[in-house]
């Protein structure tokens, strides 16, 4: 991660930068980073099935998904942008690849991490895979029209998704987050609406630290329990060593 650059996690829904990329935002935050969440949805429809069971209203759903979305990037020390633009499904529009676009030329990202382009379980969260990879493309372009400066290329990483061995997805990055997982733990347990995912990311982590820990060997000096999550990047390594 370029030091000091910012950091854009757009995502699809309020819980998907929690569960998947909260220790990236908490680390990138506690290094003085400017940590910047995309939230394309609410996650109203598709994600919050005890509240639409409890008979809240549409809007009353959105309150509480924002509410937590607030919370959990407060705990891992990100700003979030919310663009409502709706889920189940999600679709681009020119009005939200415009706002996004802006997003970038504000924010001048120097990592962008987005969803990987599989999911059968859930349609939303390659399309705004998509979407996000689209107006990165679109923010270089000093043709198209909008308010700020074009950036340069961020490299992009896919983060895991809930099913990666149906879902096509093969980590070639392991994060150690380590030092920042209690503030992960505190954010993803901020995510009421779906608490259930809680032991199932935390699982994930310890796993992931293992392998991290493994194929590492002696080199990073990783503690026993270490705790990782995983990427898959988008782009090639440009570099003058190999290493």
């Amino acid at each position: 991660m370029a030091e000091q650059s910012p950091l854009l996690v757009v995502t699809a829904h309020p819980g998907d930068f929690v569960w998947r990329a909260g220790g990236a935002l908490a680390q990138a935050a506690c290094r003085g980073q400017r940590a910047v969440i995309a939230c394309l949805s609410f996650g109203e429809r598709g994600e919050s099935a005890a509240a639409w069971r409890a008979g809240k209203t549409l809007e009353e759903i959105k309150d509480v998904r924002r509410a937590e979305a607030e919370t959990a990037a407060e705990i891992l020390g990100g700003e979030v942008h919310f663009f409502d633009a709706g889920d189940y499904p999600l679709r681009e529009t020119p009005e939200l690849l415009t706002s996004l676009v802006e997003l970038y030329r504000e924010v001048q990202p120097g990592v962008v991490l987005t969803h990987a382009p599989e999911d059968p379980y859930n349609m939303d969260h390659p399309e705004a895979g998509r979407i996000a990879r689209h107006a990165r493309v679109l923010a270089q372009a000093p043709g198209v029209v909008g308010t700020g400066d074009v950036i340069g290329a961020p490299p992009v990483f896919c983060f895991e998704p809930h099913q990666p061995e149906v879902s096509g997805f093969v980590p070639d990055v392991l994060l150690d987050i380590t030092e920042v997982w209690e503030r992960k733990v505190a954010a993803m347990q901020a995510m009421g609406a779906q608490g259930h995912l809680v032991e199932y990311y935390t699982d994930l982590g310890k796993r992931r630290g293992v392998q991290a820990k493994r194929n590492s060997g002696p080199n990073l000096g990783l503690p026993v329990n270490t705790f990782a999550e995983a990427y898959h990047r988008v782009y090639p390594q440009v570099t003058s060593e190999l290493s």
